[in-house]
């Protein structure tokens, strides 16, 4: 379980522009962790010269637009204040039908061209939102516009189900 949570928070974790070294609670005990570029763009001798541009893990159009949802506070910044219309994904790691919805919502969203963006919460990690929101069944999905819910959905949907719910939300 620790080691799920430290991959996880380390495959999370978002490469910046920087000078210094970049450290989090759980990445303390790597000392070099800004040594590591992955997907660099730039060659070891520029890297030294200045800072370094470096690209995150995932570089597909389904990983532009989704994230997880890391926290209550991240939560509300980045759904509830959010310009963009957000579908919510409410899984649970082993939660088979969710492994099916889970792609399926990211290539629909990723069509959408930047319109909608999908927040990812792990209701494992997250049961007070889950609560909040009154989900009781995993996959369910919300969409939220401009703070308030518009819409939500239980269980795993066509993809064609999933478009049409989607263009209700833009």
């Amino acid at each position: 379980m620790a080691q799920r949570f430290l991959l996880r928070r380390l495959m999370s974790l978002t490469l910046r522009k920087s000078s210094g070294p970049v450290r989090s609670q759980s990445s303390a005990f790597l000392p070099h962790l800004s040594s590591l570029s992955w997907h660099a763009t730039e060659t070891s001798s520029q890297r030294q010269a200045g800072p370094t541009t470096v690209r995150g893990f995932c570089v597909s159009p389904a990983c532009s637009v989704s994230f997880n949802i890391q926290s209550q506070m991240d939560f509300t910044d980045r759904v509830i204040n959010s310009k963009k219309p957000v579908l919510v994904d409410f899984h649970a790691g082993w939660c088979n039908p969710c492994r099916v919805l889970g792609p399926r919502l990211e290539k629909m969203v990723a069509k959408q061209e930047g319109k909608v963006v999908m927040a990812k919460v792990d209701i494992d990690d997250h049961t007070d939102l889950a609560i909040e929101y009154n989900v009781t069944v995993v996959p369910t999905v919300i969409a939220v516009k401009d703070g308030d819910v518009v819409g939500k959905f239980v269980g795993v949907k066509s993809e064609d189900d999933l478009e049409v719910f989607i263009k209700k939300l833009i």
